[in-house]
């Protein structure tokens, strides 16, 4: 009796898994998300700079920004302390999982900038990297020192929420990673992220029942 009864329930399990499945929203992005209206992109606090592109983490946050002007979805806030409703956290890679790099000095500090679109003209600057951290830690070493870092081997495209304490320090709602995908002009993180976005809010059509 008992193994009949144990038959069944197992039957039933097995039957109800493809429902299960095929109602399964097959979005990854939240509703918060798809209501943000604000974005500010920094570069990933523990990122260094590599020693033979000592500007390729600055040049793909640039690259990041003018690419969601030109999509128009996002505001995209350049001033340093901002808050903005995400926070997209940008890092090169150069294929290798280990690279020599320096931090700290005139190379985190981004001057006052002036970039356009066919529409737009946004005006900013930041010095060093964002203050991300926890405000009761010491002072960073803002000074100029060499390192290896240890990371991803491709470009890192991450989106956090904000308005948060300490977002960075938070898992991010989307991530993208691929060589070169921080490269203008195509600048394929942000066209994944644009495509994520679309999928997300297309309306679910209700499977037809048998």
């Amino acid at each position: 009796m008992f193994r009949r009864v144990y038959c069944l329930l197992l039957l039933s399990a097995l039957l109800a898994a493809p429902a299960v499945s095929k109602n399964k929203n097959k979005s990854a992005l939240p509703e918060d998300i798809l209501r943000a209206q604000t974005v500010r992109v920094v570069i990933d606090p523990d990122a260094g700079e590599p020693l033979d592109q000592p500007n390729a983490n600055a040049v793909a946050r640039e690259n990041v920004e003018k690419a969601l002007r030109e999509w128009g979805r996002f505001q995209v806030l350049l001033m340093d302390g901002a808050e903005s409703d995400l926070i997209i956290s940008v890092r090169t890679g150069n294929g290798r999982s280990m690279r020599p790099t320096i931090r700290g000095g005139p190379l985190d500090q981004r001057p006052g900038t002036a970039q356009t679109t066919d529409s737009t003209i946004a005006i900013g600057g930041q010095r060093g990297h964002p203050p991300m951290n926890d405000p009761n830690m010491g002072p960073p070493n803002n000074g100029p020192h060499m390192g290896t870092e240890v990371g991803a081997p491709d470009d890192t495209f991450a989106v956090y929420r904000g308005g948060i304490s300490d977002p960075l320090n938070s898992s991010p709602v989307w991530r993208y990673m691929a060589k070169d995908c921080l490269r203008a002009p195509k600048v394929n993180a942000v066209e994944e992220f644009r495509k994520a976005i679309v999928a997300a809010e297309k309306p679910q059509v209700p499977s037809k029942k048998p």
